[in-house]
C-alpha cells in the first residue's frame, strides 16, 4: 500500500484580473485635479500682471480686455513719447518717470535691497550666536531664557507697533535705516529653528575644538557656522521674502517718499495715479517688486528643503 504524501499539493494562486493600461494614470490624473485648478488661481494673477506690463496706453481701457497684448511696448517702465509741457495722446509717465526723488523708482528697489540684506545678514548672525549659546553652553537659566523667547513667538507682532513708533521717534529713527532694521533683528522663530538644529551638532565635535585651543568666537564661526549653512539658508528666505514684502511697519515708520522701500511705494503710486490708464505702470512696479523674490527663493530651494529635514533629526 503506497504510503500518503507528506505535503498537501501547491496550487496556483488565482491569476489577477488584468489591469486596464492607462488607468493607473487618469485615475493619478484625477487625483491631481484639485492641485492643477488651485495653481490656476496664483498663475492667473500673475499672468494678468505680465500682460498689463507690454500694453500700450491705448490697450489698457478697452473693453473688453485683450488677453494677449496686440503691440508690446516698454513704455510703461519708461515712454520717451511722454511731455510733461504738453499733452501727447497715448502717452503716460513711465515708473520711472512718476517719482521726483533722487533716483525715481530705483530709489525703491535700493532702500528694499539695503533693508533686506541688512536685517537677513544681521538677524542670522544674532539668532546662530545665541542658538550656540543656549545649546552648547551651561550658561544658568538657560532653559528659561529659551522659554521665554520661544513664548514671545505668541504675541502678535501687531500688538507692538505703538510702542515701536513711540521708541523710534524718541530716538529720531523715523525715517531712517535704524529705524527699518534694529527692530528687526530680533527673531524667535529663526532661534527656535537653529537651537533644534544645533541638537544634532554632537558635543564632543566643540569639546574637540575646545581641546586644540580654539577660543568661542572661532567656533562659533569657523564649525558652527558652516554645519548651520543648510537650516541658515532654509531660514534666509522666510527672512527674504518677509522683509522684501513688509509693509505695514513701513508705512507707519515711513514719512517721505525718498526712504519708502518697494511695498509702500507701490501703495503710494496706486494712490497718487489712479485710472485704468495708469495700471501698466504700477503692475510694472509689480513685477519689479515680485522678480527677485521669486529668483531668491529658486536659487535656495534646496537648501530650503533639506534644512527643514535635518532639524528634526534631534531635539
Amino acid at each position: 500500500m503506497a504510503a500518503a504524501p507528506l505535503t498537501a499539493p501547491v496550487t496556483a494562486p488565482p491569476a489577477a484580473a488584468p489591469r486596464r493600461p492607462g488607468s493607473g494614470a487618469r485615475r493619478g490624473g484625477l487625483l491631481r485635479l484639485p492641485f492643477y485648478l488651485l495653481s490656476l488661481t496664483m498663475i492667473a494673477p500673475f499672468y494678468w500682471m505680465l500682460i498689463t506690463v507690454f500694453k500700450p496706453v491705448t490697450e489698457l481701457d478697452r473693453q473688453p480686455p485683450s488677453f494677449v497684448p496686440e503691440h508690446p511696448t516698454l513704455d510703461n517702465f519708461y515712454d520717451p513719447g511722454y511731455s510733461p509741457t504738453q499733452v501727447n495722446p497715448g502717452h503716460l509717465q513711465g515708473l520711472f518717470q512718476r517719482f521726483q526723488v533722487d533716483f525715481g523708482f530705483g530709489r525703491f528697489m535700493f532702500n528694499s535691497l539695503v533693508i533686506t540684506i541688512t536685517i537677513t545678514v544681521g538677524s542670522l548672525l544674532i539668532a546662530s550666536l545665541a542658538a550656540y549659546v543656549i545649546t552648547k553652553h551651561r550658561v544658568p537659566g538657560r532653559r528659561l531664557i529659551f522659554l521665554m523667547i520661544v513664548a514671545s513667538m505668541m504675541v502678535p507682532w501687531q500688538t507692538t507697533l505703538v510702542p515701536n513708533y513711540v521708541i523710534m521717534r524718541n530716538l529720531g529713527w523715523l525715517d531712517t535705516y535704524q529705524g527699518y532694521v534694529i527692530p528687526a533683528l530680533a527673531k524667535a522663530f529663526v532661534l527656535f529653528f537653529l537651537v533644534q538644529f544645533l541638537h544634532s551638532i554632537p558635543d564632543e565635535l566643540i569639546q574637540a575644538a575646545r581641546v586644540d585651543g580654539a577660543g568661542e568666537w572661532r567656533i562659533w564661526w569657523r564649525i558652527v557656522l558652516p554645519l548651520l549653512r543648510p537650516a541658515l539658508a532654509a531660514m534666509s528666505i522666510f527672512i527674504v521674502l518677509a522683509e522684501w514684502n513688509n509693509f505695514l511697519w513701513p508705512l507707519i515708520l515711513v514719512q517721505s517718499d525718498e526712504m519708502a522701500n518697494i511695498p509702500v511705494a507701490l501703495a503710494r503710486l496706486n494712490s497718487y495715479f489712479t485710472g485704468a490708464q495708469n495700471q501698466g505702470a504700477i503692475m510694472a512696479g509689480g513685477l519689479l517688486a515680485s522678480l527677485p523674490s521669486i529668483a531668491f527663493f529658486l536659487a535656495f530651494q534646496r537648501y530650503f528643503t533639506r534644512g527643514i529635514v535635518l532639524s528634526g533629526l534631534k531635539g
